[in-house]
């Protein structure tokens, strides 16, 4: 008798566990990544079986008995800054941890939101962590048809979980260390305008500067990233070069830092001091030491992740979850 399936028809888990000589019952349970019981012994038979089969889970049948498909979405904007790549090992590690799998959407404008909507594309999901802020919670529960929509934006509501970094904090650190060592014309390099959460914290840097009697000389508008850190440095360090630029992203410093290397003779301000913000990991090495803003990404994580986890433990109206930031000073300020 032949135990492989027609070749026409994808293997079914009956077919897996007839292969592998037991229950249907026992070889769901032994390919879930759910902590029910089955022997060592028989789930190997059954992992063999499975592969030999060329047996993949159908998600959404699972999904109708156990209304879950261990899928967590990530919504973003892009992945071009390296503050993405510090946070994101760190956030699929952990969402691994608990028996899930990520699947990351880039959305990149309010019309790619649009679109999704318009076309009925959407995910089954567990949750989904919205970092992107070109969609509203509302919008984004739409989009997955689930309520566990965790905010990670600002443009949350009362059904959302949020999490969210206080800023103020960390940039009144750093803006009071400038004044501290004489500073009193600041230059600041800043990310996309439209962003909400970019705004919020342009603010902060505002009032960071009239709280320290410092003026705001000149503003550049970059896009969080390298080049556009490497572009704003020739427009901010002519002849009227401020005592100290600050760059809402770590990447945007780096470029400065490049271009002005001459000004940094052994990684000091000889021209002005530098501040970035974000704390990459790569700030911790000679090449970067670039003083920073930031906070615990392994706190940030956690708190998501707990939304994950335990859903039912999220009640609507609940206020965000705080992650407070500080100032990182390193070699630049």
């Amino acid at each position: 008798m032949n135990d492989k399936p027609d070749r026409h028809n994808a293997p079914t888990i009956a077919d897996v566990a007839r292969l592998a000589g037991v229950s249907r019952a026992a070889a769901s349970r032994a390919l879930s990544s759910e902590p029910r019981p089955v022997s060592a012994e028989k789930r190997e038979r059954v992992i063999q079986a499975a592969a030999s089969l060329g047996y993949k889970p159908n998600l959404l049948a699972q999904s109708l008995t156990t209304k879950t498909v261990n899928l967590v979405a990530v919504v973003v904007n892009h992945i071009h800054d390296l503050s993405d790549l510090d946070l994101f090992d760190q956030l699929i590690d952990r969402i691994q941890a608990i028996g899930k799998q990520v699947i990351m959407i880039r959305i990149g404008s309010v019309a790619r939101v649009e679109e999704f909507l318009r076309n009925g594309v959407a995910y089954h999901v567990d949750a989904a962590l919205v970092f992107s802020d070109f969609a509203d919670a509302a919008t984004v529960r739409r989009m997955f048809r689930s309520d566990l929509v965790i905010m990670l934006n600002g443009l949350y509501d009362h059904l959302s979980p949020v999490v969210l970094p206080d800023e103020r904090s960390g940039i009144a650190e750093a803006v009071a260390d400038a004044a501290a060592k004489g500073v009193k014309r600041a230059g600041l390099v800043t990310g996309r305008a439209s962003s909400s959460v970019e705004q919020t914290r342009i603010g902060f840097y505002g009032e960071a500067f009239a709280e320290n009697r410092i003026e705001l000389t000149r503003t550049v508008q970059g896009d969080y990233s390298y080049e556009s850190g490497h572009a704003a440095a020739a427009i901010l360090t002519g002849d009227d070069c401020p005592e100290a630029i600050f760059c809402t992203s770590d990447a945007m410093a780096m470029g400065i830092l490049d271009v002005c290397r001459a000004a940094f003779p052994g990684n000091r301000p000889k021209r002005f001091r530098l501040y970035g913000f974000d704390n990459l990991s790569l700030t911790d090495f000679d090449a970067y030491p670039i003083s920073s803003i930031g906070y615990d990404k392994g706190a940030y994580v956690r708190q998501m992740v707990e939304f994950i986890a335990n859903p039912g433990d999220f009640r609507p109206g609940q206020p965000p979850v705080i992650v407070p930031t500080r100032f990182f000073p390193r070699s630049t300020s």
